[in-house]
């Protein structure tokens, strides 16, 4: 089970779950749909499931490059840890478990369980023939809120998508910022992303505008559903850790790009996940 944690960086679902919650607990306020815990539980499955199929294929797909990469040759499968057929095992089993979990929750995430896993298998594919591979990402992890909103509500809605919308470009800005550690073997290796194609500081320039649309779009349900203090301090708290990040990382040091990767963004997203939730109950 050791093997299989490091093989999904588990901790990675701290950047999308906190955003799961926000979907699943905006419905239970602002609709007739009430509380339920099995949902709850079913939606948190869900999320590790896609989670633990997209990240285990990525390694299964990309295990060559990993192998010549300095940076990642490390990494379970080109180290010999996990086989490369026990991380497709894992895949698949991942896949089923996921769309099993659906089938009880309604129809409609059932039907649309396939397009889900569809976008996030499918961004292990992308690095190799577009530079947009980072927004693919960030949409695959943009689909918590919504996703979650669907499992209490069974229906769409306008607030959840702005809050996917803030997601798409927080994580495809700093998926950018992270991938310029990779800037030199993407280019020697032929392979498609933002700093091999736009350079460092282009590269950053595109983050920064990315962050800046993530930050308005997590402005925007303050106009579709009501909302209290705690909301607008966990606005900004988002706004500032996204802001700090940048500071961070400079075109000419990228010492600090893990730092401003993992520890920025999960401190960025559980906070204002939790001050989402103090507003719920201060509005209620």
């Amino acid at each position: 089970m050791k093997k299989y944690l490091s093989l999904v960086t588990f901790t990675h679902t701290i950047f999308a779950m906190p955003f799961a919650f926000i979907g699943f607990f905006l419905a239970v306020t602002t609709t007739e749909y009430r509380f339920d815990w099995l949902k709850l539980v079913m939606m948190v499955f869900c999320m590790v499931f896609a989670r633990n199929s997209a990240m285990a294929f990525n390694r299964y797909l990309d295990r060559d490059i990993d192998a010549k990469n300095p940076r990642t040759k490390q990494r379970d499968i080109p180290s010999g840890r996990i086989s490369a057929r026990s991380a497709l095992t894992f895949t698949i089993a991942n896949c089923l478990l996921f769309i099993a979990t659906t089938w009880f929750i309604n129809s409609l995430c059932f039907f649309l369980s396939p397009v889900a896993l569809f976008v996030v298998l499918g961004y292990s594919a992308t690095k190799r023939f577009t530079a947009l591979c980072h927004l693919i990402l960030g949409l695959g992890l943009a689909l918590a809120p919504i996703g979650a909103y669907l499992v209490v509500t069974g229906h769409f809605a306008a607030t959840p998508v702005f809050f996917s919308l803030s997601v798409l470009c927080w994580v495809s800005g700093f998926d950018i910022i992270y991938a310029l550690q990779d800037i030199d073997f993407d280019v020697h290796e032929q392979l498609h992303s933002i700093p091999a194609y736009l350079g460092k500081v282009n590269a950053l320039r595109l983050s920064t505008f990315l962050h800046v649309l993530s930050a308005i779009f997590v402005i925007m349900p303050v106009f579709y559903t009501p909302v209290g203090i705690p909301y607008f301090i966990g606005i900004a708290f988002f706004c500032s850790m996204l802001i700090y990040q940048h500071l961070l990382v400079k075109p000419n040091d990228l010492s600090r790009v893990n730092f401003a990767f993992m520890t920025t963004n999960g401190i960025a997203s559980v906070v204002f996940a939790v001050f989402f939730m103090l507003d719920r109950l201060w509005i209620r």
